[in-house]
């Protein structure tokens, strides 16, 4: 492997501002995400994948040719370009910490932040390791152009050395991933894989194998508005009806500051309006989908109570799927996990199966048919300016891509 040339790739596409925007109708939401797909189609077509092509919606696919003779089947792996809007993307500065001594890790932008040990223990493990961060007034980047590096230098890597037995392996960078609409423009059927894998995971060795499901709810309160100066017995403050309800909304449970591991939660994460109409967005999350309808249930019960104390206010909740928990869907075609495993195996590590808080690009495509659990690359602390990445756990991932290629190669019951 080359780990300089993985690193060189990483900081070229964390320079490019991909920062997806929620209130963008467009697909992709921001102009970025176009740039970045162009440069790695230029990349990979240099590398020898001649089919490589971004789409009208600025999804790019491509095709490692296999390299056995006879039928075997084709694997894909996907990462997204964009990066949350939670946290500024624009002129990142990456800081390259050679040969990391220990310790907290000052960051040169804002000297009030640092990444301390006692919030990242995996640190500690890596003492002699390259690390990235920013400066700490930007994102990273990481989550997932860390992805997306490993499967650039997979596929490089794997043009380089035909010797290695392997199937076709597709790519797939897609979009929008970060607010929940990195499937919208992709048919699982173009990308023609009896499985798919997601770099999009944190650490190393790490196979995500459970999400969460989700739906999005957006809670629509109006009021009715007149001048304050004659508002006795007319006005109705949607602001202050807001309050009522937001106030109605468990605090001690189900809320993402009190929950953990696989406890589920109802997240109001954006609001916005004025005495006329306040506009809510809450996140509804649990691993168990049935749970969600009771989560639903309790906002339809918190916008009663609110009706009955502001009679003249009018509360819409309106409810949209987002993704479900990739479980069910994985057990339909265990080889995805299982030859992951194996594969791992043969390097002489050991994966741990993890679940993860949240989504990925895999939740919805193992949804709609593809089984794709999400695999780490090696970032760390995603959506926060105390994000951080370890050259050392990428390197390992595209070892591990490279491994699963050959895994799916061979015969069935035949082991590395």
């Amino acid at each position: 492997m080359y780990p300089q040339r993985l690193l060189d790739r990483f900081l070229r596409y964390v320079k490019i501002d991909t920062t997806a925007c929620d209130a963008a109708e467009d697909y992709p939401s921001s102009p970025g995400q176009l740039e970045l797909g162009r440069l790695l189609v230029e990349e990979l077509r240099a590398i020898g994948l001649d089919d490589a092509q971004q789409d009208e919606h600025g999804i790019v696919l491509a095709t490692v040719p296999a390299t056995v003779e006879g039928p075997a089947p084709t694997i894909a792996l996907c990462a997204h370009l964009d990066t949350s809007p939670e946290t500024p993307g624009a002129n990142v500065n990456p800081r390259i910490i050679e040969n990391y001594a220990g310790g907290d890790i000052p960051l040169s932008g804002d000297p009030e932040r640092a990444i301390l040990v006692a919030d990242n223990p995996e640190l500690q493990k890596l003492i002699g390791k390259t690390l990235i961060t920013s400066d700490g007034t930007t994102l990273l980047g990481a989550d997932d152009k860390a992805g997306v590096a490993v499967i650039v230098e997979t596929a490089a890597w794997l043009g380089e050395h035909p010797e290695i037995a392997h199937g076709p392996v597709r790519i797939c960078f897609t979009c929008d991933e970060e607010i929940g609409r990195g499937i919208d423009k992709l048919d699982p059927r173009r990308i023609g894989a009896a499985a798919c894998y997601t770099l999009d995971g944190q650490g190393a060795d790490a196979i995500d194998v459970e999400t969460f499901s989700a739906d999005l709810a957006v809670v629509t309160i109006r009021g009715v508005n007149i001048h304050p100066s004659i508002a006795k017995d007319r006005m109705t403050n949607a602001v202050r009806a807001a309050a009522d309800f937001l106030g109605r909304l468990p605090r001690d449970r189900l809320a993402p500051e009190v929950t953990e591991d696989r406890e589920g939660f109802l997240h109001p994460y954006e609001i916005g309006g004025g005495v006329a109409q306040v506009k809510l967005k809450i996140l509804l999350r649990d691993f168990d989908s049935a749970q969600l309808e009771d989560r639903v249930a309790l906002l339809h019960q918190a916008a009663s109570a609110t009706m009955a104390v502001f009679p003249e206010a009018q509360i819409d909740v309106v409810v949209t799927r987002q993704y479900r928990n990739m479980s069910e869907g994985l057990s339909r075609e265990p080889r995805a996990v299982a030859y992951a495993e194996e594969a791992l195996a043969g390097l002489g590590r050991v994966a741990e199966r993890t679940i993860v808080r949240g989504g990925t690009d895999g939740s919805r495509l193992t949804e709609l048919g593809l089984p794709t659990p999400n695999l780490a690359t090696g970032q760390h602390v995603p959506h926060s300016p105390l994000e951080w990445a370890c050259l050392d756990e990428m390197v390992q991932a595209v070892q591990w891509l490279v491994a699963i290629a050959q895994r799916w190669a061979q015969p069935p019951g035949q082991t590395p």
